[in-house]
């Protein structure tokens, strides 16, 4: 499916430099500055930003493309940089003064998260006092801000997960990022003690999810802020797994090509079996774009209609992502168990797809299986089970 997309027309003329800076960011345990200082030449992080803010408010179809081509580049970089590109879209529904907070001076502004509900709070005149060590916050080296998660009190006795946005000068960062996969994405821990959050910059989970928002309908000519912030939040996982697997494509045919066995003498580029794992794999993955393609298009298609999807459409959406990002990973094991011992030295392109790939359906939101039994309790219409969500 042909879109038009001038950012990715833009994006392509810096991918050969932040593929050339991939082995240095899998060095240096997070992304290079170099990468973010190009991306954010070309406006990349402005996808969601609301354009009161200078944003561009791009279509979820147009940011995928561009997150799936950036992935085949440096995966690392893609997955931390797709996670503060969607935090904007989620900032969209807090208050008009949390935006204001972030923005206002300084409209380049990103944010980082960690937010699985661990941190603790005390409830305090205005707002909360949020204590946490939080985790897997993806390129927050990069980041002015911080969405965290935690549970808090209401009124009938229960708990409500939340939302709180945190300014950088309010944490420490815990360089503790050591993984076999996504090196390069600086998910570190964020150390936070004794930070005052405004009640401004606070939002519940569920209200985000169901259109109760602070910043609900703020933007109401806008054309992807009329959705829940979740479905944005996780498409990247899947754009991601998919520019790999492309990727994957590509390196195997190349290296494949040329490839000679060692003790016979061989080539193996015009043998049987690697014809046909090249080709099946290949249709699997073409199957898994056009599969992506159909769900991103009906998050398009909904916002522009100001048609909130219902719980079964979020199933779906949820989960057929996750099933693509499967079809992925079995596409690029079939090809990488057939490439040759040399390529998994460190240094080949080859074993880092390989690696990376398997990451982008490790995401609870990628589980597949997770996602598995969350739809198969939406076909047989049960209830959804609160410890799957």
């Amino acid at each position: 499916m042909q879109i038009q997309n001038p950012l990715l027309d833009d994006l392509k003329g810096i991918l050969p430099l932040i593929a050339k800076n991939a082995c240095d960011a899998e060095d240096l345990r997070r992304v290079p500055d170099e990468n973010i200082r190009l991306l954010k030449s070309v406006g990349l992080h402005k996808a969601f930003l609301p354009k009161v803010y200078g944003g561009f408010e791009v279509s979820l179809p147009e940011f995928t493309e561009c997150i799936s081509a950036l992935a085949g580049a440096c995966c690392s970089t893609a997955w931390a940089f797709s996670l503060l590109c969607t935090h904007n879209h989620q900032m969209a529904m807090f208050s008009k003064q949390l935006q204001e907070d972030v923005w206002r001076d300084d409209p380049d502004a990103t944010a980082c998260s960690s937010i699985a509900p661990f941190g603790k709070t005390q409830e305090t005149e205005g707002g909360i006092i949020f204590n946490g060590d939080m985790r897997w916050s993806s390129g927050c080296d990069h980041a002015e801000w911080a969405i965290v998660g935690f549970l808090r009190d209401n009124k009938a006795g229960a708990k409500d997960y939340c939302f709180a946005v945190i300014p950088a000068c309010d944490y420490q960062i815990d360089d503790d990022w050591h993984a076999m996969a996504m090196k390069g994405s600086g998910t570190k821990t964020l150390q936070i003690k004794n930070a005052f959050v405004p009640e401004h910059r606070i939002e519940k989970a569920k209200d985000m999810m169901e259109g109760r928002s602070s910043g609900f309908n703020l933007y109401p000519e806008s054309e992807i802020y009329f959705a829940p912030y979740r479905p944005y939040f996780a498409s990247g996982f899947a754009a991601m797994s998919l520019g790999v697997a492309e990727r994957m494509v590509e390196v195997f045919r190349d290296v494949t090509k040329t490839r000679v066995r060692a003790y016979t003498g061989a080539k193996v580029g015009a043998a049987t079996p690697a014809l046909m794992r090249l080709a099946e794999s290949h249709h699997q993955v073409s199957a898994a774009k056009a599969f992506m393609q159909a769900t991103w298009q009906e998050h398009k298609q909904h916002a522009l209609e100001h048609k909130y999807p219902s719980t079964e459409t979020l199933t779906h959406w949820r989960t057929n992502q996750a099933y693509a990002v499967k079809m992925c990973i079995q596409a690029v094991d079939r090809l990488f168990e057939a490439i040759g011992g040399n390529n998994w030295f460190e240094d080949k392109e080859a074993q880092r797809l390989f690696r990376d790939c398997h990451m982008t359906g490790a995401h609870a939101y990628t589980d597949y299986d997770v996602c598995a039994q969350i739809l198969g309790r939406e076909l047989m219409g049960l209830e959804p089970d609160p410890a799957l969500l």
